[in-house]
């Protein structure tokens, strides 16, 4: 996983402006996102991690970190601005350590057992500056120095304050302020002369001079080529030149002094597994000390190791299944004087120095070869001294298959002395899987003394306290400075305390002051000039101090029409233009608004679902709360409005949709006629009948009036369903058991039949009341009480609707009490089919439409009978 800083200059003088039109930070973060795309081209860059990193006083200058996301790092850069120093040096000392927050606590390093390139945590800080001059609080700074005080706990083990997995590159920023008429050159990014080169070619880096956009671009592309998994190493030449080949090779020596390839800064590198994305290796990279278990402390250690080759041409030595590492080395003038060789059969041996007891240069632990096909060259880790143990294990496996004999194992013994005790795991295990597991005993140390183990605990919980501080102070603001400090003099009197003050001021203005003025001035102690407050708005109208140079005709203007103005309710300070006016910067932050709106009123009715903002996305919905079934998706509203082909017109009933279900799709329904009518008579034969053609029985209105009644109706439709003049098909309700509708005792045949009708003119005449004033007061009586009624009933309904689970029967029973027409009962019945989508109950909506299809299909029925 890759480690993708960028330092951003946010320095004062990055605000100067290219030919193009943008200032220098603009670049700087037009040039983070070009690296953000081009990198994104690469499909192992899906595990980088991006952080940020300003020139701002630490910690306030981490931007993004560990635990920071892609969008806040985005956030970070697009909010930068400069203002400030070039605190270069300490900026670079804040990288670093955010970098190596971790790397105590995980054991990356492995200080005092071996440096294994295969435990790295590869790094890569771009820093972009405009490469001015080195400004700090005490000067202005010819060279760069980083702090050599860290906070990070463990930071005396290494000399410097990078590692070996870390590199540095810069882009210094040269884009000239006007338009070049010389055409470009695009040849090669040269380095840039500025102070931050030096650092970066020690880390294995380089500086970019950026001179164009285009230049910059080329950088960019560079350096997406750079990002590998890798460390760096310090290859020296040890002994002398190597003898020139047989076939005559160029001889490209020099008559005096080094050549280039003779110390090589370059990268090796670090593939990794492609089945687990990690790599993996067997044998460290040798201590340039050996290590004292009698020693309380471990001396510290480069960030490099320093690795010295042989020029003398050895034969590559492998055995059958002892493992060995092999990394391939960057391109350098070292691996270019290997390939002109041409010799892919020889090898040059690799030391550490002071890596043995008591040799300097100490034994070998790898060596140089080129490849086979001679396109790179690679190094080849085994283990330490192996020109020894290759022969004896060797031996072992075939000589004396695998059981040891005693003076074989005195040479076994004797080799374990010259080799460093860290050795002996790896050892173990390359051992282990060749077939001898009990070769080495369990009880052999590996070196290190108890003191240092416990330093390196303690160095390990200090570090992952630090870890969390660090962490979590990112994203914390700058605190806000009252004023700047005013210093004392320490030498010199003021020009007050002179004698010829009077004159020299009398000079000066050609007049002498009338007050007196006090000799004996003494400096204010903790006196401080006040700074601006941003946050505060400028108050213009109180203050003309706040008014800006450039907006004071404007302002003397609005001042002005507002003295004139008839009417004196309110002083205008803005035109119309700008009260509604913001910086482009901030156009899109709506976080920061949000945060100065005052908090909401308490809703009114808390039951209400609450509506999701929707800035910025008109079509954003929240789809969490919307219950889907498997058998029929969801459909809210009206949808379909237009007529079918030959459908009845009904007046004043609306129309609605079909539940598209396939249970409903399939239902097939099977209408059965009963004229058993009040229990009098025989029960005719159940016989299939049209749906649309219903033959009504003949009878007379004086059997209707003394054998129906009213609640005698309702009570034949819930139980025997008789067919006065509608039939009952068989309810698809009933088919699928749900028992909402059949337990509640609202009937289509009783919602036909519910509403109130005055009496006919028999029954008055029986009750001796004039049927005239009988009709005229119970409209009257009627029409106020249906409306109230039907007011409080959907206030219940509503209510049911709103709580939990799936128990209808109470709102099916209140529908029961339903008053008016049948036109208004159905539009009361549509409301509240209305009012269930909004709360996404599906069951319920699915019984009230077939409820409400059935009220369609009986009304049509009746309009068909009246016509005939």
């Amino acid at each position: 996983m890759p480690i993708l800083l960028f330092l951003i200059d946010t320095s004062a003088s990055m605000n100067q402006r290219s030919h193009l039109g943008t200032t220098y930070l603009d670049t700087a973060k037009g040039a983070v996102e070009t690296f953000m795309k081009l990198r994104a081209r690469d499909p192992a860059s899906r595990g980088d991690r991006y952080m940020l990193v300003t020139f701002e006083e630490p910690p306030y200058a981490i931007k993004a970190g560990w635990k920071e996301n892609h969008a806040t790092f985005m956030n970070e850069l697009k909010n930068l601005q400069a203002e400030g120093l070039t605190t270069l040096g300490q900026s670079l000392r804040t990288a670093f350590d955010l970098l190596n927050l971790n790397r105590l606590v995980t054991g990356i390093d492995n200080y005092g057992q071996g440096r294994n390139p295969f435990f790295l945590e590869p790094a890569i800080i771009i820093t972009i500056t405009d490469g001015s001059k080195l400004t700090t609080t005490s000067g202005v700074q010819d060279e760069l120095h980083l702090p050599l005080n860290s906070p990070l706990p463990g930071s005396e083990l290494t000399k410097e304050p990078f590692r070996w997995d870390q590199r540095l590159f810069a882009l210094v920023l040269r884009l000239p302020g006007t338009m070049s008429v010389e055409s470009e050159q695009l040849t090669g990014v040269p380095l840039d002369d500025s102070a931050i080169t030096p650092m970066c070619e020690v880390t294995g880096g380089r500086s970019y001079s950026v001179c164009s956009p285009r230049m910059l671009n080329q950088c960019l592309e560079s350096l997406v080529q750079k990002v590998q998994s890798g460390v760096v190493i310090n290859f020296e030449k040890a002994g002398p030149d190597p003898s020139p080949v047989e076939d005559g090779q160029p001889d490209i020596s020099r008559p005096f002094g080094s050549q280039p390839w003779h110390s090589c800064h370059k990268l090796i590198y670090v593939r990794p597994n492609p089945k687990t994305g990690v790599p993996i290796g067997h044998w460290p990279v040798p201590e340039s000390f050996w290590p004292d278990q009698n020693s309380p402390t471990l001396p510290p250690r480069t960030s490099h190791p320093v690795v010295k080759f042989s020029c003398t041409d050895c034969e590559p030595m492998v055995i059958d299944k002892l493992p060995f590492d092999k990394y391939e080395l960057e391109p350098s003038p070292l691996t270019q004087f290997i390939l002109e060789r041409k010799s892919p059969q020889t090898c040059w041996q690799v030391y550490v120095s002071n890596s043995a007891k008591y040799s300097e240069l100490g034994h070998p632990f790898g060596y140089l070869k080129a490849s086979t096909a001679l396109n790179c060259v690679n190094l080849f880790v085994m283990p330490y001294n192996y020109p020894v143990l290759l022969p004896l294990l060797d031996d072992l496996f075939k000589v004396h298959k695998a059981k040891p004999t005693l003076k074989w194992r005195q040479s076994f013994e004797s080799y374990l002395k010259t080799m460093p005790p860290y050795y002996l795991g790896p050892l173990k295990k390359a051992v282990r899987m060749m077939g001898a597991p009990n070769l080495i005993a369990d009880s052999m140390e590996y070196g290190l003394s108890y003191s240092v183990i416990s330093y390196l605990k303690k160095l390990s919980q200090q570090a992952k306290i630090e870890s969390d501080r660090v962490i979590g102070s990112v994203g914390k603001k700058v605190v806000q400075e009252t004023g700047i400090k005013v210093r004392s003099r320490s030498h010199g009197l003021s020009m007050a305390y002179r004698k010829d003050f009077q004159q020299l001021l009398q000079g000066i203005s050609e007049d002498v002051p009338h007050r007196l003025l006090d000799l004996n001035m003494k400096e204010y102690t903790g006196f401080q000039v006040a700074l601006l407050n941003k946050d505060l708005k400028p108050q213009t109208f109180r203050n003309a101090y706040d008014i800006p140079r450039r907006n004071l005709l404007d302002h003397l203007t609005r001042m002005r029409s507002n003295l004139l103005k008839s009417t004196r309710r309110f002083l205008k300070g803005q035109d119309e233009d700008q009260v509604h006016s913001v910086p482009i910067a901030q156009m899109g932050n709506y976080q920061e608004y949000l945060k100065q709106v005052p908090s909401p009123l308490r809703e009114l009715d808390p039951d209400q679902p609450r509506r999701l903002h929707t800035f910025g996305n008109p079509f954003k919905l929240d789809k969490k709360g919307m219950m889907i079934d498997e058998a029929d998706e969801f459909v809210a509203g009206p949808q379909n409005k237009h007529k079918r082909p030959g459908e009845p017109n009904m007046q004043g009933i609306p129309k609605r949709r079909r539940c598209m279900s396939p249970l409903l799709r399939g239902r097939q329904q099977n209408p059965v006629v009963n004229n058993h009518i009040g229990g009098k008579g025989p029960p005719a034969p159940t016989t299939q009948a049209q749906p649309d053609l219903i033959k009504p029985l003949p009878l007379h209105k004086n059997q209707l009036s003394s054998d129906i009644t009213p609640n005698a109706m309702d009570t034949e439709f819930s139980a025997s369903s008789p067919a006065s003049l509608l039939e009952r098909p068989t309810n698809h309700m009933e088919a699928l058991g749900h028992d909402h509708l059949g337990t509640n005792d609202l009937t289509v045949g009783g919602f036909l039949e519910n509403h109130e009708e005055p009496r006919d003119k028999e029954q008055c005449a029986e009750e001796n009341i004039p049927a005239s004033s009988l009709n005229k007061g119970k409209k009257l009586m009627h029409c106020r009480s249906h409306e109230e009624v039907n007011t409080e009933l959907k206030a219940q309904i509503m209510k049911e609707i709103r709580k939990p689970g799936r128990k209808y029967e109470r709102i099916f029973t209140l529908l029961k009490h339903v008053q008016g027409s049948l036109q208004t009962r159905l539009i009361f019945l549509q409301n509240v089919i209305k009012e269930a989508s909004r709360f996404k109950k599906r069951m319920l909506i699915e019984q009230l439409e077939n409820f409400l299809d059935e009220i369609h299909r009986r009304a049509n029925q009746i309009n068909h009978i009246n016509s005939n």
